[in-house]
């Protein structure tokens, strides 16, 4: 199951060969790529160029709880089915953890916790078997090791 962080959208949205071929590579998945809605939020301006890559690369992705995107599944031929971690957004605990992991995370020097790339993490682990898609690996891994996700995978763009 993908998740994209920031730098994949970044990515994406410059045309980097490797995030393309990635994105492309993943059209056939069950589970469209995950764009948490912070994420969106530090991508998106206003920039034609910005704008219209975007809207390519959303259609092949779900933003979830977001009214107007896509299903988290793609249908199936025997029918529609449904995330239910996409469906549910973390609960307390869950915000709980995220600044327990913000706490207690081993970043590299001159990094700054941050919520989102916390949330991404955990949103990857509540998942399972999930893959990462960053541009910060060294970040990624470590909110999911101070989380102690298990079965989450992080691919450097």
């Amino acid at each position: 199951m993908p998740v994209y962080d920031t730098g994949m959208l970044i990515a994406l949205a410059d045309r980097k060969a490797k995030a393309v071929r990635l994105h492309a590579g993943l059209r056939d998945t069950p589970h469209r790529a995950l764009v948490l809605g912070p994420v969106l939020a530090q991508v998106w301006r206003p920039s034609p160029a910005t704008v219209h890559a975007l809207a390519g690369v959303l259609k092949d992705c779900t933003v979830p709880q977001a009214r107007t995107s896509a299903p988290a599944m793609r249908p199936a031929s025997m029918g529609q089915t449904a995330c239910i971690m996409c469906a549910a957004g973390p609960g307390m605990t869950e915000w709980q953890r995220i600044g327990s992991a913000l706490g207690t995370a081993e970043l590299p020097p001159k990094k700054r916790p941050d919520a989102v790339d916390a949330l991404v993490a955990l949103t990857a682990a509540r998942h399972g078997s999930a893959v990462v898609f960053t541009s910060d690996p060294a970040d990624l891994n470590a909110y999911l090791k101070a989380l102690d996700a298990q079965d989450v995978h992080v691919v450097q763009i």
